[in-house]
């Protein structure tokens, strides 16, 4: 399972290279993950995350991040709701305490800030997802949870060391391993 952000500039099956019926992927706003709760009427991202592990059985879940996230940006520089229900005012609410464990970005948020704030989104819905009792059995059982970050501009996948919190990229020259040059 792949839990993805729903800007098209990401697509997750072009990213891993995947083909129809290989990845079961769940895409919103930040490819963010709320905690497990039952209170409220909808659930989609907590209704697929059951399909997938309880339904499907998958055996991995990626939260796949990205760099130039308008969510996370606009999280970040507090931007007005853009109606008046402010539907993605109260999802972004979810990164909130990720955003809690960084510095001040100040009035003008860099892009060093958005950055450090979109990787600390994925540790958020990693941590989020912990809190589902389902996924918690499956790991018991072998299931594993994995992290990652697709930076638009240049293409690059980078991948989360479970035990380092760590980024590094799949690939560390992309240009010579497209060429095939040494």
């Amino acid at each position: 399972m792949v839990i993805g952000c729903c800007d098209s500039r990401v697509s997750p099956e072009v990213i891993f290279d995947a083909r129809p019926g290989e990845l079961f992927v769940m895409r919103n706003v930040a490819n963010l993950v709320p905690p497990y709760e039952t209170h409220g009427q909808f659930h989609g991202t907590s209704a697929a995350l059951e399909f997938a592990v309880q339904g499907l059985g998958v055996g991995h879940i990626v939260v796949l991040g990205h760099a130039r996230c308008g969510g996370i940006r606009s999280f970040a520089e507090k931007q007005a709701p853009l109606s008046s229900g402010d539907f993605i005012g109260k999802w972004m609410s979810i990164i909130a305490p990720a955003a809690d464990t960084l510095e001040d970005p100040g009035e003008v948020p860099s892009d060093a800030y958005i950055t450090k704030l979109e990787l600390a989104g994925i540790e958020q819905s990693l941590a989020n997802l912990m809190t589902f009792g389902s996924i918690r059995r499956r790991i018991a059982e072998g299931m594993e949870l994995h992290g990652a970050y697709f930076d638009i501009a240049t293409g690059r996948l980078l991948i989360r060391d479970p035990a380092t919190k760590a980024y590094a990229p799949v690939v560390e020259n992309l240009q010579t391993h497209l060429t095939g040059a040494t």
